[in-house]
């Protein structure tokens, strides 16, 4: 029987305080890892998360911030004496009608692109540097179909941000794979969350539900698992790949 084991693993889970990333956590501390659980603002909410795991700690960090995302993997590495994986999985969704004034359309572009994927660049960047002196490690990127089939057209930015994660992640994996550096995209489709309401108010649950083969909406806890498995290692000749984790809503 398959079993994963996370044991010693010592792991960064960014936007972890809710949603995905709250589950993330759950599903790694089960498997028997040490988490970083980065936090924005929920401090109260990522700090009981963090002390359902021995040796998991909440960190705190505002992805917007150069110095806030230069600075977190060394953070991270002097708490933990270390990190084995990181998954990106921070990110924001802003409604940027096309038609609004071009001023406030290019904020919400350049907030989407900031904390998305310049974010999950620079902290990328800097545990790749970790990992080439220790031996290596794992990247885990969690985009959207979105980077795939695209978005609503009031979400151009989101899913271009996603779509960079995935370009990302295969240059990653192709460029740094004879330094031990393993790079992964897990791609969720519509998934209920906190960050969903906003669509679900805007388009209606029947839109999301109409979309999927499935008969109920992904969950938090369907794309756990996913991450676990890639971060034990069990996957490792599969770098570079990308798993969509959508109910067949999009199928490539």
């Amino acid at each position: 029987m398959m079993q994963i084991n996370l044991k010693g693993q010592r792991i960064l889970v960014t936007g972890a305080s809710r949603g995905i990333g709250h589950s993330i956590v759950r599903q790694l501390i089960g498997a028997g890892a040490v988490v970083a659980v980065h936090y924005n603002n929920a401090k109260n909410a990522a700090t009981e998360l963090a002390a359902t795991g021995e040796g998991s700690i909440a960190i705190g960090a505002d992805l917007s911030v150069d110095r806030d995302r230069a600075e977190l993997i060394d953070r991270v590495v002097d708490a933990l004496g270390g990190i084995d994986c990181l998954v990106n999985n921070a990110g924001i969704a802003l409604s940027s009608p096309i038609d609004e004034p071009l001023d406030d359309w290019a904020e919400k572009w350049s907030r989407t692109q900031d904390v998305n994927l310049l974010a999950a660049a620079v902290l990328s960047r800097e545990a790749i540097n970790v990992f080439r002196r220790t031996g290596g490690g794992r990247l885990i990127f969690v985009a959207s179909r979105a980077a795939f089939r695209g978005d609503t057209i009031d979400y151009l930015a989101y899913a271009a941000s996603k779509g960079g994660m995935v370009s990302l992640s295969r240059s990653i994996a192709r460029g740094f794979g004879k330094d031990g550096v393993k790079s992964f995209v897990v791609a969720p489709g519509f998934v209920r969350t906190e960050m969903a309401e906003d669509f679900i108010r805007q388009y209606g649950d029947e839109i999301a539900m109409r979309d999927i083969a499935l008969d109920r909406l992904t969950e938090p806890g369907d794309v756990a698992p996913i991450v676990a498995f890639l971060a034990s290692g069990m996957a490792d000749h599969a770098t570079g790949t990308s798993i969509d984790v959508n109910a067949a809503s999009y199928v490539r």
